[in-house]
Parts: C-alpha cells; sequence; structure tokens
C-alpha cells in the first residue's frame, strides 16, 4: 500500500525554524521522486522543493532558496523540509507527493499525504 504521511506543521513566528517530514512507503521511497508542495488559501497549489529518492538531486522555488533545504534519511524512509527564516508569505498547507520524476507540475504526481499546515505570525 502506497502511503505518504506528513508531520511537523504548527504555528511559529516569522523568522522561526520548522522542520516538515514526509514518511513514505516502503514501495514508494526506493522508486519515486518526493516533493513537498504547498498551498496558501485563495492561490494554486505549488512545488516548493523536491529530492530524487535515488540520487538526492533537488530543486527549489525561488522564493525559499536559501532558506529551504530538503533531505532524506533512507533507513527511515522519511523526506524532511527544513524551513528557515520563515516569513508570513510561507503560510500555507504544506503537502508531501510522490511521483515517477521531480516535475512541477501538481499533475505529475500519484501520490498526496493529507497535509499539514504550517503558519507564520508577524
Amino acid at each position: 500500500q502506497v502511503q505518504l504521511t506528513e508531520s511537523g506543521g504548527g504555528s511559529v513566528r516569522a523568522g522561526d525554524s520548522q522542520t516538515l517530514s514526509c514518511a513514505a512507503s516502503a514501495s514508494l521511497y526506493d522508486y519515486y521522486c518526493i516533493a513537498w508542495f504547498r498551498q496558501a488559501p485563495g492561490k494554486e497549489r505549488e512545488a516548493v522543493a523536491t529530492i530524487y529518492t535515488s540520487g538526492g538531486s533537488t530543486y527549489f522555488l525561488d522564493s525559499v532558496k536559501g532558506r529551504f533545504t530538503i533531505s532524506r534519511d533512507d533507513a527511515k524512509k522519511t523526506v524532511y523540509l527544513q524551513m528557515n527564516s520563515l516569513k508570513a508569505d510561507d503560510s500555507a498547507t504544506y503537502f508531501c507527493a510522490a511521483g515517477p520524476s521531480c516535475d512541477m507540475k501538481r499533475s505529475a504526481y500519484n501520490y498526496w499525504g493529507q497535509g499539514t499546515r504550517v503558519t507564520v505570525s508577524i
């Protein structure tokens, strides 16, 4: 069974850091790209960061470059999104997604987690 489970959301203040986790089922982790998307109220869902579980190649949305990092723990089959210097504009529901290649399009991903809410207050 393919599953993605996010955790780590919550409320923080601007400038704080927060780490999101995405735990993937064994059948998914070894063959897919794992991506973090986010969606703020009234806005389109956008890709924030991606990582290939096989090779580690990464991508970041321009607005988070230098502030966010994506990493994986192979033993735990978990992908992390470390978010530093958070801004109010980073407030959104963050989703973990898995697909056959690291594409920025939402339609490229077959599997999605339930999402975890991040709220950044000024």
